[in-house]
């Protein structure tokens, strides 16, 4: 697949889910909150021929990688009214990093090594 076509569907994406959010806040969420560019990655692996039991990794450490960015969701609307955008997405990093780090600590205990 060109490498170009792979750029402009992805990043048209990305435009597409910020302009709806402009209009529509909860359409924008929910259009945001889609796997959209997982799915998308999904299909670039298999259509590159990638093993399958790399497509499936994907989709596997995907799901523990979410995890962690949850608690952001919920910071940064609260943060963002009281010390602004900047200061709360920069919160929101921190925030996510260290819960990362914590549930690899946990899940690594039953066999699950995200680091």
């Amino acid at each position: 697949m060109n490498v170009f076509v792979k750029y402009l569907l992805t990043a048209g994406v990305v435009v597409v889910v910020s302009e709806v959010a402009k209009r529509n806040d909860r359409l924008g969420g929910f259009i945001g909150a889609l796997p959209i560019m997982t799915v998308l990655t999904l299909t670039w692996l298999y259509l590159e021929k990638q093993p399958a039991e790399k497509i499936s990794n994907h989709a596997w450490y995907t799901f523990w990688y979410v995890l962690p960015s949850l608690p952001m969701f919920v910071l940064f609307p609260y943060m963002n009214a009281r010390i602004g955008f900047w200061g709360s997405l920069g919160m929101s990093a921190v925030v996510t990093l260290v819960s990362f780090f914590l549930l690899a600590k946990i899940v690594a205990r039953f066999g699950v090594h995200l680091l």
